[in-house]
């Protein structure tokens, strides 16, 4: 239950996107942002893996880092921002920690992460 008053909670709830995907921390995903350059405005495409997740309604933001140029870059998104065009899920990763700042202090092959294979009914053929 929350402790906001209710025409808060309606206005909040007015601001929400509903066209955002289901991704989760170890994913790959390409953030859409609108980005202004003096008088015209682009999107631009941010793609990496989602280390960080907060739910926390029109709160919730989530952290991408990529490697660029051979330098960590990370970047805090506002999950229900006006400025993000899309989210796109290029790939599920399998990990088991909710935040997974230890990437930080990885690079190379040990900053990979597992691809998480989607479950196939294995069919016995006789």
């Amino acid at each position: 239950m929350s402790n906001k008053h209710p025409l808060v909670q309606e206005i909040e709830n007015k601001q929400l996107k509903t066209d955002v995907p289901a991704f989760a921390p170890g994913d790959t995903v390409v953030v859409q942002v609108k980005v202004r350059e003096g008088d015209r405005e682009r999107l631009q495409a941010f793609e990496g893996v989602v280390i960080a997740k907060r739910n926390r309604g029109l709160n919730s933001a989530f952290t991408v880092r990529k490697i660029s140029s051979g330098v960590g870059v990370e970047r805090a998104f506002q999950t229900h921002s006006p400025l993000i065009a899309s989210i796109e899920v290029k790939r599920r990763g399998d990990v088991r920690r909710a935040k997974l700042y230890y990437l930080r202090d990885r690079s190379g092959k040990s900053a990979r992460i597992k691809e998480k294979l989607s479950y196939r009914k294995a069919t016995t053929e006789a």
